[in-house]
Formats: structure tokens, sequence, C-alpha cells
């Protein structure tokens, strides 16, 4: 059991040590230091004026790892007025957890003082363990701050969920991890402000990139490039693309969202379906996807090329790519690139016939270059209304 108070003070006498991590001594002390999440943290939106009126409910905060949970929760333990304890979920026992639970009785009811239990990997409670903190949770007598990197609707007890407020924290932006490079490159006192660093903008951008939304991965991986990289006779550290390929362990593919190598590769990824070649393809896909493509943006081609280009010649085509895009848009990245796999595959398996998509050609040249044609007599709505009198 931790007090996170206490957690918070040794955090800024660790910070101050140069053994700290990056990503430790750049965590966001305040809201306004906080990156990302503005869906849920823009002023005005709910959560941020629970916690700036010290009327914060139980909630519980899911998201993917280095996006902001536990920060959260030390920046909500900092504005607090409440007494803000921590437990761990790979850690803590029944026993620690009982006392906690014991404690926060005993403190509302002898000081009127509200306790508020930070629970970090709350997925790893068992049931029992979960079903300790519930009659509390439903009383009043503690507010829970659950964390996870899982669904909580499948892995937290129903009735925790039922008595929370649950919000889903997002991966960080490119934009926001560029942004988080930035700080981290000018702060003096906790950051990398002391180094002469020069970074590229290649290097920036690839880090922010192969981070995938992590804030943490992307701040260690820069302190390591910036550490291990020695300084030229100027004392100028050079942060290259070459830097920050060893820093991150992958290498840039040269290709540019917006730009040619984007257009060049979405459309060797279509020719290699239309041609049946199934490795070309999934080579074409297995690129896009390790530059960082969006798998919507690939989605949403393979719908186009099932319609297009198979249309008629196998009809399960088309609900089979429209599967493949829910699939993307329901589990995300990274085990979204299996259903595009798959729907890959089947694309460049499956008969080919263009003759609905050619007929539509032919149909919409003959509208814009001849006369329009009138609807002939037999075709048109011959249902008239009924007269109210009959």
């Amino acid at each position: 059991m931790e007090d996170l108070f206490g957690e918070a003070e040794a955090e800024n006498v660790q910070a101050a040590s140069r053994s700290a991590p990056l990503a430790a001594r750049m965590r966001p002390r305040s809201l306004e230091e906080f990156v990302g999440q503005e869906h849920i943290l823009a002023p005005g939106k709910l959560l941020r004026r629970a916690i700036e009126a010290d009327r914060l409910p139980s909630v519980i905060l899911s998201g993917p790892p280095g996006t902001g949970k536990t920060t959260l929760a030390q920046i909500i333990a900092r504005m607090t007025n409440a007494k803000f304890v921590r437990l761990s979920g790979v850690e803590s026992n029944v026993a620690e957890m009982r006392k906690v639970v014991a404690s926060a009785a005993n403190r509302l009811r002898s000081s009127g003082q509200r306790t508020i239990v930070f629970v970090d990997e709350i997925h790893h409670f068992n049931k029992a363990q979960q079903d300790i903190l519930l009659p509390d949770v439903e009383s009043g007598n503690l507010r829970l701050i659950g964390a996870t990197t899982y669904n909580p609707y499948f892995y937290v007890n129903s009735a925790l969920v039922s008595r929370s407020l649950v919000f889903r924290l997002e991966p960080l932006s490119v934009e926001q991890l560029e942004a988080l490079i930035d700080r981290a490159l000018a702060d003096e006192e906790r950051g990398l402000g002391k180094y002469n660093v020069q970074m590229d903008a290649a290097a920036r951008e690839h880090l922010a990139k192969l981070s995938d939304g992590d804030a943490r991965k992307l701040l260690n991986a820069l302190e390591v490039g910036v550490l291990t990289t020695p300084p030229d006779v100027n004392g100028v550290v050079h942060f290259t693309i070459e830097v920050a390929e060893e820093s991150i362990q992958q290498k840039a593919i040269v290709y540019d969202r917006v730009g040619d190598a984007h257009y060049d590769t979405i459309s060797a990824f279509i020719k290699s379906m239309r041609a049946s070649d199934q490795n070309g393809a999934i080579y074409w896909l297995a690129k896009m996807l390790h530059a960082g493509e969006d798998a919507r943006f690939i989605a949403r081609r393979i719908v186009i090329f099932a319609s297009e280009d198979i249309g008629l010649a196998d009809t399960e085509a088309l609900p089979l790519a429209i599967a493949a895009q829910q699939a993307v848009e329901f589990v995300g990245m990274p085990e979204a690139r299996i259903p595009l796999a798959h729907a890959t595959a089947y694309m460049c398996r499956a008969p080919k016939n263009r003759e609905a998509y050619d007929a539509l050609g032919a149909a919409t040249e003959q509208i814009e270059n001849e006369h329009t044609e009138r609807v002939p007599e037999r075709l048109k709505n011959k249902h008239f209304p009924v007269n109210p009198e009959d």
C-alpha cells in the first residue's frame, strides 16, 4: 500500500536525479501539462470538471500503455483533498486490501475525510479481490480509480463497472508525440535541454510514428538516442534518422502518407490483388502497415476492390471485405493486420468480374454525353393517392 502523496513527493526527488528515466522526469504535474485525451479532459468535459471541483466519483480508466492513466491518477492526487492510496493489481493481497478499506471507513467516520483508492492494473485482481471493494464503493466509504489496459467490461467486475464512470484513453497522435519530443528537448530542469541536440525532422517523425501512441516508449527511445550519440567537435548531438532507427529498433521505411510513396504503394497493392498475386499483395500490405499507414484506409480500399474488381464473380467477397473493415474498427492495431491479411488473400484468390462496374461507367458516360432518356410509361409509378371520400 502506498500513499500517493508520499509517492508524488518521492517522484519529485527522483526527478532531480539524473538516474531517473526521462519518461518519469517528464511526467505531467498538472492538467495543463497533460498532453492528449481532449475528448475527456478538455475544458468543460465531465472528467475535468469533476477533478477541478474535487467531486470525482469512482472511475475506471482504460487504454493502451503510455497514454497517461497513472499520470492522470497522480495529478488527481495533487489536486484532491481526499486521502489518496495506491494499490497494485499485481502485488497487493487480500489482507492489504481489507486494511485499506477499513482505514477508509474509519477515516470518513472520524474526520469526514474521503479516501480515493487507485488500483493500477486492476484487471489482475480476481473476482474475490474486486468484490472486497464493492460494498465500500457502493456506500461511499471510498472512491475507486481503476486503471487497466484491458476492456473493463470484460475484465472488471460488472458491479464495480456499473458503479463507476468508465473513460477510455486513446493512443497519442503523431503530432502530440512530436510535441512531447520538443518539450523534452527544451526542458533543462527535467528533460534533455542541457544537451545541445540537433534533431532531424525525419528522425523526429520516425520516433513519433513508431511509438504507436505510447508516450513512455517515445521518451525512452529519445533518451537512449541522445545519451548514446557522441557530440561533434562543437558539442552538438546530431539525432539523425539512423539514430532514431537504432533507438526504437525499427528501421524507417521510405513512405510518405500524403506523397508519391503512399499512392504508389496502394496502387501496387491493388494491382497485385487484381493479378491474383497473393505474395505480392501481402508484401505491399505489410509495407504499408509497417510504415504506419491508416489501417482503415487499407480496409476501405479492399471493400472497393471487392465490389469493383470481383463483383458478380464471387458475391461473398464484398460481405467478407465489409466484415474485415468492421473488424479493423473493432480490434484496432496491431491485431487489425490479421483480418486485413485474411481479406487480402481472399481477394487475390477470388475470380474477377468487372461487369457491374463497367456497366455503371458506360451508363454514366451515356447520361453525360447523350440526351437524357425519360422514364417509359410502363416503368412509371402507377400508384395514386387514395381518395379520402372513397
